[in-house]
């Protein structure tokens, strides 16, 4: 599920040192350099890829790979 992940926040990093170096523990704001507009675009296109929706309240912890991958599964499993 990373490799998804990775797919669709390519498109916003600003940081290539800190995304070819992506684990679980990558901040998107502090080491990706993702704002937080392109943020909100990235949840969105999680949703359209794993076809989930995501409330405000997972929205607000999704900040790094880790607690999104935690969002993504839990609400993929509950479908």
């Amino acid at each position: 599920m990373i490799s998804g992940l990775k797919e669709i926040i390519k498109p916003y990093i600003q940081d290539e040192d800190a995304f070819a170096n992506l684990n679980e523990e990558t901040d998107f704001i502090n080491d990706l350099k993702i704002n937080s507009a392109n943020l909100v675009d990235v949840v969105l296109d999680i949703e359209d890829k794993y076809d989930i929706i995501i409330d405000n309240d997972a929205m607000d912890s999704m900040l790094d790979v880790k607690s999104a991958l935690a969002v993504i599964e839990s609400k993929v499993a509950a479908k």
